[in-house]
């Protein structure tokens, strides 16, 4: 079925269909790539994926699994604010990830005193924000879709 957006002459039906198979990865700016690891692999209990080695890149970073997914910690120079950001990440740019239970990482945003909030529509989701203020969104699977 075509959107009623799509032009007739990029419509999938004329064109072929691409099928996409999910997000490989997400890529986030970070200044310093240890700060990151404590942040991911410490707090989120994130792990490295070691067939991923990073050392043929021009800059340091480590890839990092989150479900069958990856992030991607870039040590690069960020070229947005890290102030005046807005408090509820769900207004910005943000990363969502999907959990089984929320409550596990809400305790553990808690106990290592990093702030969150919310979500505004009610369903059970949180944000909060790394060390380099990029946005994380975690919502609960059952509610997600």
């Amino acid at each position: 079925m075509r959107h009623r957006s799509c032009p007739l002459f990029l419509c999938p039906a004329v064109m072929g269909r691409i099928i996409f198979q999910g997000v490989h990865h997400v890529a986030l700016l970070c200044a310093s790539l240890e700060r990151s690891l404590d942040f991911y692999c410490g707090v989120l209990g994130l792990e490295i994926n070691p067939d991923r080695p990073h050392n043929k890149l021009p800059y340091r970073g480590a890839w990092l699994w989150i479900g069958p997914e990856m992030i991607h910690l870039m040590e690069l120079p960020n070229p947005d604010p890290l102030e005046g950001r807005p408090t509820h990440g769900g207004r910005d740019r943000h990363t969502c990830v999907g959990v089984e239970d929320i409550a596990p990482l809400e305790a553990r945003l808690k106990e290592a005193g990093i702030e969150y909030t919310r979500s505004m529509s009610g369903r059970p989701a949180i944000f909060f924000r790394d060390p380099d203020a990029n946005c994380l969104e975690v919502v609960q699977i059952e509610a997600w879709r």
